[in-house]
């Protein structure tokens, strides 16, 4: 990505700019720090896209936003053929994993009479279908799993074996969900630790994906890469136990983040999809 020269930065809806700065934001959007009329602003770009791109991420914030701390979208809009979004700075504070593990259950019991979102999403490889469903069994599988496999496949990742194992994981996946209900809960989509933070002493969720749909899909982000600890499950099922047998259902969830790293970073991820379809 080409950084964005100060001329670029006079041009957004924010007086007196008096500095901007390039900080970490993750490997897809440019992200600095703006000194604007005494307050500090973060700022996301992404060149050659239109301002549409961060809908998702508005939307998602917004809707996470009325249960659970944060950021605030403040402006949205392009530059030059460059779509950005302006969020207030959090400064990060110490912070407890038990207030984490509270926040993330008042989220989920944020509930939807269908599965989706307002809008789809778009990422580097795919197009996530949110259109509303009836059926969680039917979205995770149409919606999720099947989009994300032809996407492996179209980026050579996928072998017969995987086929195998996958049309295995997926009936047992059906044959769970033709006899158990799932409540559709606000997701963050995307609990990584990268993806929360403290501030004011507080947690705040940061970078949604947001959908509705199973809790299990987010806890099972949370297991995957670490920064989730004993406090934050606890505190967590102190507020919203989990049903029975998570532990046999998380895999199916995890595969899909996994998968989709598979998809994204290659075959370093390979081992740990195979461990999971090596189940089924």
């Amino acid at each position: 990505m080409s950084k964005q020269n100060h001329s670029w930065f006079t041009r957004l809806p924010l007086k007196d700019i008096t500095s901007f700065q390039p900080v970490s934001g993750g490997d897809i959007n440019e992200a600095y720090r703006i000194e604007a009329s005494g307050k500090s602003y973060f700022i996301k770009v992404q060149p050659n896209h239109p301002a549409s791109y961060f809908k998702h991420e508005i939307n998602g914030l917004k809707a996470l936003g009325k249960v659970v701390n944060t950021p605030t979208p403040l402006y949205n809009g392009a530059i030059d053929g460059h779509a950005y979004l302006v969020l207030n700075w959090l400064t990060e504070s110490a912070g407890s994993q038990a207030d984490l593990g509270r926040a993330v259950a008042d989220l989920h019991q944020h509930f939807n009479p269908r599965f989706g979102f307002v809008d789809n999403h778009q990422t580097k490889v795919l197009v996530k279908n949110n259109t509303w469903n009836d059926s969680w069994k039917d979205f995770y599988v149409n919606q999720r799993l099947l989009p994300e496999v032809a996407a492996a496949q179209r980026e050579g990742r996928w072998n017969r074996w995987r086929e195998e194992h996958f049309q295995q994981m997926v009936k047992k996946f059906q044959q769970y969900y033709n006899n158990h209900e799932v409540k559709a809960s606000l997701l963050h989509g995307d609990l990584w630790a990268g993806n929360f933070m403290f501030a004011n002493d507080k947690p705040y969720l940061i970078d949604p994906d947001a959908v509705y749909g199973d809790r299990e899909f987010d806890i099972a982000m949370t297991t995957i890469f670490g920064g989730f600890d004993n406090e934050f499950y606890q505190a967590y099922t102190e507020k919203f136990p989990f049903t029975p047998g998570i532990n046999d259902r998380l895999p199916w969830y995890q595969f899909y983040y996994l998968c989709m790293h598979l998809i994204l970073f290659g075959e370093s991820y390979g081992g740990a999809v195979d461990r999971i379809l090596g189940r089924y």
